[in-house]
């Protein structure tokens, strides 16, 4: 059965996009192979598709075809001698984010920000207080480098249809240190952004981080 939905988001350099629909909870993946049209699809456009699920990656969508009613039809030629026919024609309104959750997603931007500052302080005070050598640094970094490159390779795999990560490997790597890392490939691949119960895990992961590192730094303080 086709359902019916909005385009929310389009990379017009990689191709693909999200289809926001009310008959889906989250938003549903589809590539430019994947729409009907010559041209490329834009933000706030009506479509239909056929959803899928494969491998329990989350819903794309096949198919894609514009409703009939967002069909532009050919622009009638211009009488240039008639100013009236010279003036801009109004934009067609596109659908925008609401206010709501714009707020909402500027608040966890900066509770992100704020953690990982803090998460910082814990090592540097762990290293001070003998807890840590200043080489564990090295290895924080290295281990978000290589979460981000996971998560890059997770998304081409996902568009060009290869080899795909495990959702369990990218919590894997969080719950090693990784955290930092895969929140910032989620704000700028926009990879596993939208799968409610895969970011619930995800902070699952970074509360256990904070735990951990909390009881190995401050523990030996309570128990001596």
């Amino acid at each position: 059965m086709r359902k019916q939905g909005t385009v929310v988001r389009w990379d017009s350099e990689r191709g693909f996009g999200f289809i926001r629909s009310p008959d889906t909870v989250v938003e549903i993946f589809f590539h430019r192979r994947d729409y009907s049209e010559n041209r490329a699809p834009a933000e706030g456009l009506s479509v239909t598709f056929e959803e899928i699920h494969v491998g329990g990656k989350g819903p794309r969508a096949l198919s894609v075809r514009p409703t009939p009613n967002a069909i532009e039809s050919p622009a009638p030629p211009v009488d240039l001698d008639d100013p009236v026919a010279l003036l801009p024609r109004s934009r067609p309104v596109q659908r925008s984010t609401p206010q709501h959750v714009k707020k909402r997603e500027e608040r966890l931007y900066w509770t992100a920000l704020g953690l990982m500052g803090f998460w910082l302080l814990l090592w540097l005070v762990g290293i001070g207080l003998g807890r840590f050598p200043w080489v564990i640094l090295t290895g924080v970094i290295m281990i978000n480098l290589a979460t981000f490159y996971v998560y890059w390779r997770d998304k081409e795999a996902a568009i060009q249809g290869g080899w795909r990560a495990s959702e369990n490997q990218l919590h894997g790597l969080a719950l090693l240190g990784g955290w930092p890392g895969a929140w910032f490939a989620h704000q700028i691949l926009r990879h596993k952004s939208s799968k409610q119960a895969f970011r619930t895990l995800y902070w699952v992961t970074v509360a256990v981080n904070f735990l951990a590192l909390l009881a190995w730094i401050f523990w030996p303080q309570f128990s001596g």
